[in-house]
């Protein structure tokens, strides 16, 4: 069954993609939720409309973000945490912290857009790896530091 994205979807596309999924995928789950419209003939021609007309502002947005992704790749993140005596960190770093403290430079991102590698080792005080995808093209690979508070 062919849809077509309204959003992005996690592993299987972003907005506007046109997507082979299984027929009940798409029927139980995409349609019903708003993420997704079957992709008949005429839906296709109006999506293909909305593709062309799109293409302009596309490349400005994405020019904004690689501008945005060669600031974020230079710079080091501070996020705080409260920690023990050992420099171990009561629970972790998530998404959500790091999107507060990117926030503050004065860039907004979506948490949902950010990846920390190996997520299961923040657990201490030190310097850590992420990335954050700033458009479908467009991924910036950035260091974040936890700092005891």
């Amino acid at each position: 069954m062919e849809v077509i994205l309204k959003q992005d979807v996690k592993n299987l596309g972003y907005k506007d993609d046109v997507v082979n999924v299984r027929p009940g995928f798409g029927r139980n789950f995409l349609i019903p939720k708003g993420m997704a419209i079957t992709a008949d003939v005429t839906a296709k021609k109006i999506h293909a409309e909305n593709v062309k007309q799109r293409a302009h502002k596309e490349i400005k947005i994405k020019a904004e973000a690689e501008k945005n992704a060669a600031k974020l790749s230079g710079m080091i993140v501070k996020v705080g945490a409260k920690t023990g005596d050992n420099g171990k960190i009561f629970g972790s770093i998530t998404s959500v912290q790091l999107t507060d403290a990117i926030k503050k430079l004065g860039f907004e991102i979506d948490r949902r857009n950010i990846t920390i590698e190996n997520e299961d080792t923040v657990k201490t005080i030190g310097t850590y790896k992420a990335k954050v995808r700033l458009h479908k093209e467009v991924v910036a690979a950035f260091d974040f530091e936890v700092i005891s508070e």
